[in-house]
């Protein structure tokens, strides 16, 4: 929840921010482009740290290191430390999230865990709700460094809950704890570069010199990875994960599912204010059913996917989404306020349902002893997918480069609804590509597999027992639909 609403209150404060420190607007992306980065780079590699040296020193590590680089953000003289200090914000914001997932799949057993994925759902929909009107009071009203202050207190709650609460262990497995160096920095490299290629499409746009040989650079450290991961006894991502297809499937689908949403978010704002001549308070307003149904649609999903199973709840999020994305091509300066709101919440409740059901997926089908890795994977994946819907929305949307860059170079030219249709019903394929590895979830609940299969799975020796203190012990079982 930190990590989202730093990242949403840090939209609001950057224009002061710009002010203030005389800094370019290049310079002003950056502070957010060098996080990108950084979380992107670590993520896979922070999870395995966690499996290997326990995920609550990685938590506590990561959330003193994100207080701390907050606090040196607030006094930063210069926007050359902002955005050093961001980069490295960026690191530590990578030892967090795969931890507070681990340690989910720690603490819950697999029956269990869809409603702790509802929970942190609601949480990061609330934050992503209240980081922008959080971020105009503060800004309007002690400036921009404040934005960074408020994360400190929050760290040092947070790290001080991390010392008081004792998680089971999960029974090492041989290799579990090791993995190789060198493929560890080929895999950051690889994701750096991509995101980062990615970014610059709107600037550069899918043809140019730049993003070519961007995608060319990721394609050879690709496949230096699936090399270096083939031979080597020790690989970041091991076997048991690689070659787990509710895992693969899951990721699948949040990549392609977050980056249609996100894309199309970013062709609606645009249209909003450029199209239809909306406010920026009128155009936040009208999105705002979207987190509502975020926040209040995550318990709901659960419930849902409890009955129906992954399969079929995440099909009929994903439908919801897409449908909602193609609803969203159809808005025009005649379209009524309620109607525009109704859109944004089914596409709010397509997406919470898709999240809980494939993140509970993802972290539910990893073995104890690898939730670290697995909780990077699916937060990696949610951070390629939005920066890639929107490299996809930028190339569909015939704007100038002023949009995009500087506002004093002149107005942008108005978006039209015929180009904000065609960008829409783009990404509302790309979303509905996630339907393709949908059908590779299991097709019942969690609770169905559990008193037979999943006991004659333990009868088979295939479960592993974890516990500690007074907790009665956990049975960890691998279990395939």
């Amino acid at each position: 929840m930190i990590v989202a609403l730093d990242g949403t209150v840090l939209l609001v404060a950057q224009p002061d921010l710009q002010r203030d420190l005389r800094a370019t607007v290049t310079q002003v992306q950056w502070t957010s482009t060098g996080y990108l980065l950084a979380v992107a780079a670590f993520l896979v590699i922070a999870g395995r740290l966690g499996d290997r040296y326990g995920h609550e020193r990685l938590l506590f590590v990561g959330v003193l290191g994100f207080g701390a680089t907050s606090a040196g953000i607030a006094l930063a003289p210069g926007v050359g430390w902002v955005i050093g200090l961001r980069t490295a914000q960026g690191f530590f914001g990578a030892l967090l999230q795969p931890a507070t997932l681990a340690l989910l799949r720690l603490v819950y057993p697999a029956d269990r865990l869809g409603a702790a994925v509802a929970i942190r759902t609601s949480a990061i929909g609330v934050a992503a709700g209240v980081g922008p009107v959080l971020g105009g009071v503060l800004v309007s009203q002690l400036g921009w460094r404040a934005v960074f202050l408020i994360n400190i207190p929050v760290a040092f709650t947070i790290a001080a809950l991390t010392l008081a609460v004792r998680a089971p262990t999960p029974p090492p497995r041989s290799g579990a704890r090791r993995f190789d160096l060198a493929t560890a920095a080929l895999f950051a490299a690889m994701l750096a570069v991509l995101v980062h290629t990615l970014a610059g499409v709107p600037v550069h746009g899918w043809t140019a010199a730049p993003t070519l040989l961007g995608f060319v650079l990721v394609a050879g450290l690709a496949a230096g990875v699936v090399g270096r991961e083939r031979r080597t006894a020790q690989p970041v991502v091991p076997p048991a994960v690689a070659r787990s297809t509710p895992v693969v499937a899951s990721m699948a689908i949040l990549l392609l599912t977050t980056g249609g949403m996100f894309g199309a978010l970013f062709v609606a704002s645009f249209y909003l204010q450029d199209g239809m001549g909306l406010s920026p308070l009128d155009s936040g307003l009208q999105v705002l059913p979207l987190t509502a149904l975020m926040v209040l649609g995550a318990p709901v999903a659960h419930v849902v996917l409890r009955r129906y199973g992954p399969r079929r709840t995440v099909i009929g999020g994903q439908v919801l989404v897409v449908l909602a994305i193609v609803e969203l091509s159809r808005i025009g300066p005649t379209s009524h306020w309620t109607a525009t709101s109704v859109v944004f919440a089914a596409l709010g409740a397509g997406f919470t349902t898709v999240m809980v059901t494939a993140t509970g997926t993802v972290v539910g089908e990893a073995p104890p002893e690898y939730a670290g890795v697995v909780g990077g994977l699916k937060q990696t994946a949610m951070n390629v997918g939005p920066t890639l819907g929107i490299a996809v929305a930028a190339g569909m949307m015939p704007m100038g480069p002023s949009i995009l860059t500087t506002p004093g170079e002149g107005p942008a030219p108005a978006m039209s609804g015929s180009a904000m249709g065609s960008a829409l019903l783009v990404l509302a394929a790309l979303a509905a590509l996630g339907l393709l590895p949908a059908v590779l979830l299991p097709p019942r609940p969690v609770h169905d597999v559990g008193r037979g299969r999943l006991w004659g799975a333990a009868r088979r020796g295939r479960c592993v027992a974890a516990g500690s203190g007074r907790r009665s012990p956990e049975l960890f079982c691998r279990v395939r639909d």
